[in-house]
């Protein structure tokens, strides 16, 4: 009996895709206390699907304008203790491989926080194509993963009064990204 690899699956259409901005999302997720789930939302600045023999996913968000609903959170996160958005406004990623595995869609690439950039594995699905009321033909995916945010310098924290600590150091990333063709 032969094993046979896996024959290469077309993971996203062919073309090129611009992500729409109105209707894409970055969160972050991180446990408060390990009592509550904090939610926080970057908008996407710009970012590029590249469908066919050779896939790719790139794109920026913006940190000056990232938010949990809460200004004085908020504007700590944007503060040299966290993000530096004054030095450093966006947070970047280029795919290095997007893979299909079975249903899932697999994309390795590079994250920039700060300047600094890691390699990281995102996991989730292509969502399909369709043609929108205005006739623009787009596609979505939807990715997720789970960084350890001290990789970019993120390290700030806060002792707690029984012991521990006010963040831990996972923080999961959830991204999902409607995007139209432009080629």
């Amino acid at each position: 009996m032969s094993i046979l690899a896996e024959s290469p699956v077309a993971v996203l259409p062919e073309g090129t895709w611009a992500i729409d901005p109105a209707h894409s999302t970055v969160e972050f997720l991180v446990q408060h206390m390990g009592l509550a789930t904090v939610r926080g939302r970057a908008p996407v600045v710009t970012g590029t699907i590249t469908g066919g023999a050779q896939p790719a996913i790139e794109g920026t968000v913006s940190v000056a304008h990232l938010t949990t609903h809460d200004e004085g959170r908020d504007a700590h996160l944007r503060s040299p203790e966290f993000f530096d958005a004054e030095r450093y406004p966006e947070i970047r990623f280029a795919s290095t491989s997007v893979e299909a595995h079975g249903d899932e869609v697999v994309v390795v690439g590079d994250l920039e926080i700060k300047g600094v950039a890691h390699p990281v594995e995102l996991r989730g699905r292509f969502l399909g194509q369709a043609v929108d009321p205005w006739g623009n033909d787009r596609i979505g995916v939807e990715l997720s993963t789970v960084v350890d945010r001290a990789k970019w310098g993120l390290t700030w924290n806060a002792p707690l009064p029984d012991g521990g600590l006010l963040l831990p150091d996972d923080v999961e990333l959830h991204a999902s990204f409607s995007a139209v063709r432009t080629g």
